[in-house]
């Protein structure tokens, strides 16, 4: 899995290695010569720390259903995150998550590259659902996931609950 990319517009998607979440927030340096990009200062955000530990642990092959960094192909800097809340469940589900840094927001890259990320995963044989939760209230991310396929599922845990294309069977 170690050479797996998606390249979009604007961005280049890749599983953030081990080596790299173990090295990050600490040692950036470290970080960046193992990702082969430069580092935004805003990155990561502090609430990807606890999740980086975790991810620190995973194997090769299990790295790309953890955070994938998105990189800014004009400028080589990673400026965000995105990526899954772990391997797909028994049922083949999967759960997306994404990130951008402040200084990067409303251009487009949060769609740009859940649209690349959904397209992956839909060529999983392992997945068969994708799902998305977001703060009803953060008016970016509920356009971001419309824009991408998603539909609203309902409210849980005070989050407004998606699911990606059709109501059953794979995803689209």
């Amino acid at each position: 899995m170690g050479t797996l990319r998606l390249v979009t517009d604007h961005l280049e998607l890749k599983p953030l290695p081990a080596q790299a979440a173990a090295a990050l927030p600490e040692d950036r340096e470290a970080a960046c010569r193992t990702l082969g990009a430069r580092i935004s200062a805003e990155w990561p955000d502090p609430h990807l720390v606890g999740v980086l530990r975790r991810h620190a642990g995973t194997s090769v092959d299990t790295e790309c259903y953890g955070v994938w960094v998105m990189i800014e192909r004009c400028s080589g800097t990673v400026i965000g995150d995105i990526g899954f809340h772990g391997p797909p469940d028994d049922a083949g589900t999967i759960e997306v998550g994404y990130c951008v840094i402040p200084s990067r927001r409303r251009r487009g890259y949060a769609t740009e590259a859940a649209s690349a990320l959904v397209g992956w995963a839909r060529s999983q044989p392992s997945v068969h659902v994708i799902v998305a939760g977001c703060d009803p209230n953060n008016v970016s991310s509920v356009r971001t996931l419309e824009r991408v396929g998603f539909r609203r599922t309902g409210e849980a845990n005070g989050e407004t609950r998606w699911r990606y294309g059709g109501t059953s069977g794979r995803p689209g």
